[in-house]
């Protein structure tokens, strides 16, 4: 796979709208956050889709970023390798730790994703709810301005006595429409002709 050539046709158009959903001011903020979570030891990548498709392909910053958000640390072993598996085998490392982590499966990206850089806003995504599972937690783990990651809606349960719930079944929702004010008054019967008077 990784000699492929390139695509064209309806392959080519699909890689280009998928390639348009890249975003690289949110690449900015997303390097910022991990040097600021992960510390200055992680480096930062050149500019651009391919320098940040280089920087987190081994897998080594992802698993470090991961690390620095949990207490206990849920990848035990990185180590940069330049054997293609050993890296990919770290990003699917960093995907299941993520996943217990708390993001949801249609927020991860796959391995060939990152790797390939057949989607790298598939990347951008994954780290984006990532880092707001981070902030939602709020468990001071989270390092970084909070405001860059949307706060996760948490569960806000009501419990309501018996009485209330017998009182809530005599009300009628504005769901169901209203009938105030209506009336029949003027309507004709079905299948006669409305009367017109002439002065």
């Amino acid at each position: 796979m990784a000699n492929k050539g390139p695509s064209y046709g309806m392959s080519r158009q699909v890689q280009d709208k998928i390639e348009q959903k890249y975003d690289p001011e949110l690449e900015v903020r997303l390097v910022e956050w991990i040097v600021a979570q992960c510390g200055s030891g992680v480096g930062k990548p050149e500019a651009g889709k391919l320098g940040f498709q280089a920087w987190l392909r081994d897998g080594c910053v992802l698993c470090e970023l991961i690390n620095s958000l949990c207490k206990e640390k849920p990848v035990k072993k990185i180590q940069s390798s330049s054997m293609a598996f050993k890296q990919m085998e770290q990003v699917s490392q960093f995907l299941n730790a993520a996943e217990k982590y708390g993001v949801i499966k249609t927020d991860m990206f796959q391995t060939v994703d990152l790797w390939e850089g057949k989607d790298l806003a598939a990347v951008q995504r994954t780290l984006m709810a990532l880092g707001s599972i981070a902030v939602t937690r709020d468990d001071g783990n989270f390092r970084g301005d909070p405001n860059w990651f949307f706060k996760k809606a948490q569960e806000n349960r009501r419990d309501f006595s018996d009485d209330q719930l017998k009182e809530g079944k005599n009300v009628i929702g504005l769901q169901m429409g209203s009938n105030k004010g209506a009336s029949q008054a003027g309507m004709t019967g079905y299948g006669r002709p409305r009367q017109i008077m002439n002065p």
